[in-house]
């Protein structure tokens, strides 16, 4: 009985994470649908392979070593979130590569890069300053 009521009392007293976490975005951005998509190696695969040229889902499949309905999975994840397109001419799905929300991811990675070596520039800057005064 005492361990229930000890458990009892540190959970009242842990904060809800969903209350206090204001600052996440109520809807996922695009951007964060590219990156889920990458995060994969199959996907990344795919991604490479098209860069070269639009294929159809039986090349696209060939060289990885799981079921069709599965690799299928991993094209829809792709086109749900913008990274491919598909057309269907007759009984073939012919996919391909769209090049907006790549960019999108691009322009993402340019700007925090941007952010980034400001920031270690003024670190740089402010351990020269301190070497400086050592002096």
């Amino acid at each position: 009985m005492l361990r229930y009521v000890a458990a009892s009392t540190q959970a009242r007293k842990a904060p809800d994470i969903a209350a206090t976490a204001t600052s996440a975005p109520a809807r996922p951005r695009p951007i964060d649908g590219v990156f889920r998509a990458l995060s994969d190696p199959t996907r990344r695969g795919v991604i490479e392979r098209l860069s070269r040229s639009p294929a159809s889902v039986s090349e696209l499949a060939a060289p990885f070593d799981m079921a069709l309905p599965s690799f299928v999975e991993h094209l829809r994840v792709l086109e749900g979130c913008g990274l491919v397109r598909s057309r269907k001419s007759g009984r073939v799905r012919t996919y391909q590569i769209a090049a907006e929300r790549l960019q999108l991811a691009e322009n993402w990675l340019a700007e925090q890069r941007a952010l980034w070596e400001r920031r270690l520039d003024q670190l740089d800057d402010y351990l020269l300053e301190l070497k400086d005064k050592k002096k």
